[in-house]
């Protein structure tokens, strides 16, 4: 009976760090995501700078979907961190 209370709260605690982690996963995923996706735009427009509005637009969708990924990959850590 103890043993499996005991089990219990370390689950507990380790769902508590995984939680956590990958929270802190997603948003230095997201990190890295957008600044590689400047990186290219940067380079691309001073490859070809007659195209940057395009360049611009499309860099700017790229970041709202990594960072939308982002934020849906913290909200469900969060919902398995207080749960």
């Amino acid at each position: 009976m103890l043993s499996a209370v005991l089990l219990q709260a370390a689950s507990m605690g380790l769902a508590k760090l995984g939680a956590t982690m990958g929270a802190g996963l997603a948003a230095i995923g997201a990190g890295i995501g957008i600044g590689l996706i400047g990186k290219g735009a940067v380079e691309a427009i001073g490859r070809q700078p007659s195209a940057a509005g395009d360049i611009r637009t499309s860099m700017l969708i790229m970041s709202a979907l990594v960072e939308g990924v982002a934020l849906f990959a913290i909200v469900v850590c969060f919902l398995g961190l207080f749960q």
